[in-house]
């Protein structure tokens, strides 16, 4: 698919993923509840995959975060740890997840999180970003960005 100027095609994204600093105002809630916001994240840009966002953790507001028995294993990044969201009587299990000890060179992610933005609103800038489909990865999907992107049904052997 071809991009616009001022697009990203993810298939222009590399295989291992790339990490890079982020600067632009990102954010996440849940009803009222500001959950995380920074202009210190990181992006990591993935082949086939809209980009995924970690927050530092000290932008995240961490007291609505408890830990979630799920675990998964990425053959780049290691381990991955989940985090259910709790505010008041809304409870979004998983929604969050982080590498606790990622392997290089993606080492710079320790101490950050993610967030899924089928769960809770996510915001570049001014900007609500979509889910990625599937439910398994967490990429935000912006105007920025062209697919197809993996996730969907019928992609897995991509």
């Amino acid at each position: 698919m071809t991009s616009q100027p001022h697009q990203e095609s993810v298939w222009d994204y590399p295989r291992p993923p790339r990490l890079e600093a982020e600067s632009r105002r990102l954010s996440v809630r849940v009803g009222f509840v500001v959950l995380a916001e920074t202009t210190n994240g990181l992006r990591l840009l993935e082949t086939s995959h809209p980009p995924v966002f970690y927050f530092p953790r000290s932008d995240v507001a961490t007291e609505f975060l408890h830990p979630n028995p799920r675990k998964t294993m990425c053959e780049w990044k290691g381990a991955a740890t989940y985090w259910d969201i709790v505010v008041g009587s809304s409870i979004l299990p998983g929604a969050a997840w982080s590498y606790e000890n990622p392997r290089d060179p993606y080492r710079a992610m320790r101490g950050h999180l993610a967030f899924y933005p089928g769960r809770a609103l996510c915001m570049v800038d001014e900007e609500a970003v979509r889910a990625q489909e599937g439910g398994f990865y967490g990429g935000w999907i912006t105007n920025e960005t062209t697919g197809p992107f993996k996730g969907a049904t019928g992609s897995s052997g991509w």
